[in-house]
């Protein structure tokens, strides 16, 4: 065998980053046949292609200056070790939002995108960050996201002062959603293995449907969120975002579980699934799944592919109720948004000044919300930017929030509409295993209020026949922009929900029915960076 040979034939053994899963990934390392250094490298260089140059997808905040150390640590430890002990991540580069602290000494900072907390000295990493590393993953990065987890007013979704406007990579400028934002979109096009988002009402299930990824946000209380900049602690969760459902499933399985720093998280069910397990590809034969026709949103390009997709899920063995119509859907309808926003805008004055207060340092000088919303009108020119970005009501209006006889009404109101008199009532009156609806609708919403789980894997993208919108500064509509399908249940029901969306994966691949633009998808390849 000559040596061009003998590189076509391990280059053929190398996994394409666009679409890698974990698996591969692990495979590859295990074999030999690359390096956690060489991945860290591969996927440094994808990042530098495209996201300040070429299409400046702004999808990452910043890198983690010890990333290849943490590579050739992970590298040595799998010599010794060989397969021994590892974790189910060893090696593997990971992708966290900006709001998920992750240990200052290793040199990134944690500030939900904003100025106000840039330099601030966390207490440590945030449990899902110290549960990744346990698991062996390598934390590659920050993620962009909409500054303050899209709650600072009237700002377009992605932006972040410190990140600036991140942007859909299937179409140049679309609106990436939010405000996993650069989770979703490091994700999509293989900037990083996989990513973590965070989610209080849609923030990793629509920036996974509008970056053709799978993404879960789970019950509120099986991650952890000590160490994560919060808006509520009724509503926040953290979740995986991922290229797989097989991917996602690991991911969750390594960050779920009890912590005594999130008291939210005690009473869940023992013990954490491992939800690998579910990955049934037969699990829908025989399942119920109701459809809400009232809740769902979507335009007709979305609600024809959704309505295809019932028929795909007959096929493989489902019972769809449809309609399956909450019995207080009209009141939902009229309230949900009402109530939610007293509750989470109250929560967000409330427990962000208890994170400021727990932060070491902040060299910024701000002390609380009142300090954050000053410190903008100081600093306008980076954080108050004209035309698009000069609002931040929503912080105002927060600041002007206390908890009162409204807010607890509105809390009670959220758990008796979205669980009790919602999902509860709807599953029971129609025996139904779960909901199933497009992910861009009303259900998202009502999935928060209740603090209850939602998958959502790759559906379809809008036609080609579709004219682009005016950007402004993002394009709110383009062809080939794509979306997705949500499974939604009752609390801590991720592991039937995992197998759902597995089967319905397995059986369609819609993920891969179509690529990025052509210069949002990075050229940089394992065989790019090995030996070299």
């Amino acid at each position: 065998m000559t040596s061009s040979q003998s590189s076509i034939t391990q280059d053929a053994l190398l996994p394409d980053l666009y679409e890698a899963s974990i698996a591969e990934l692990l495979h590859g390392l295990e074999n030999g046949h690359f390096s956690s250094v060489d991945l860290v490298k591969a996927y440094l260089a994808r990042i530098e292609e495209v996201n300040l140059k070429g299409p400046e997808l702004r999808a990452v905040l910043e890198i983690n200056p010890q990333a290849l150390a943490l590579a050739a640590a992970s590298d040595e430890v799998r010599k010794t070790k060989g397969l021994l002990g590892l974790g189910p991540l060893h090696g593997i580069p990971v992708l966290v939002k900006d709001n998920i602290a992750t240990l200052h000494e290793e040199g990134m900072n944690t500030t939900a995108g904003s100025f106000a907390l840039l330099g601030s000295v966390v207490p440590g990493d945030a449990t899902v960050t110290t549960r990744l590393r346990e698991a062996g993953a390598i934390i590659l990065g920050k993620a962009n996201l909409s500054e303050w987890a899209n709650f600072r007013g009237v700002v377009p979704s992605g932006f972040s002062g410190r990140g600036g406007q991140a942007t859909c990579p299937y179409y140049p400028l679309v609106d990436p959603s939010g405000s996993s934002s650069g989770s979703g979109i490091s994700t999509a096009i293989g900037l990083a293995a996989a990513s973590l988002g965070t989610e209080t009402d849609g923030s990793i299930v629509s920036p996974s449907s509008r970056n053709n990824i799978v993404g879960i946000k789970p019950t509120v209380g099986l991650t952890s969120r000590a160490g994560v900049i919060p808006i509520s602690s009724h509503q926040d969760t953290v979740g995986a975002m991922t290229r797989t459902v097989a991917d996602s499933a690991i991911l969750l399985s390594v960050i779920a579980g009890p912590d005594p720093s999130d008291n939210a998280t005690i009473t869940q069910p023992q013990p954490v699934p491992d939800y690998r397990k579910a990955l049934n590809p037969e699990a829908l034969h025989g399942v119920r799944l109701g459809v809400p026709r009232k809740f769902l949103e979507a335009d007709e390009n979305i609600l024809a592919a959704f309505n295809e997709s019932i028929e795909v899920i007959r096929k493989l063995g489902a019972v769809i109720i449809d309609p399956a119509e909450f019995p207080n859907a009209d009141e939902l309808l009229a309230s949900k948004d009402l109530n939610e926003d007293i509750v989470i805008g109250t929560d967000f004055k409330v427990d962000l000044n208890k994170y400021i207060a727990s932060l070491v340092d902040v060299p910024t000088g701000v002390k609380n919300l009142a300090d954050i919303i000053s410190f903008n009108i100081q600093h306008a020119k980076e954080e108050l930017i004209p035309p698009f970005y000069a609002d931040q009501s929503q912080l105002i209006k927060s600041e002007a929030m206390d908890v009162d006889d409204n807010y607890r009404a509105a809390l009670a109101a959220n758990i008796d509409l979205g669980r009790t008199r919602g999902v509860d009532a709807t599953l029971k009156e129609f025996n139904l295993d779960a909901i199933l609806s497009p992910t861009d609708g009303f259900m998202t919403g009502v999935a928060a209020i209740a603090g209850y789980p939602i998958v959502t894997v790759p559906l379809g993208f809008q036609p080609d026949s579709v004219t682009a919108t005016a950007a402004k500064p993002t394009i709110s509509m383009a062809p080939g922009m794509p979306f997705g399908i949500s499974f939604i249940g009752i609390a801590f029901s991720e592991f039937k929900l995992i197998s759902y969306a597995f089967a319905y994966e397995q059986a369609t691949h819609n993920r891969l029915k179509r690529l990025a633009f052509k210069e949002a998808i990075p050229m940089t390849q394992l065989k790019d960076i090995i030996g070299k």
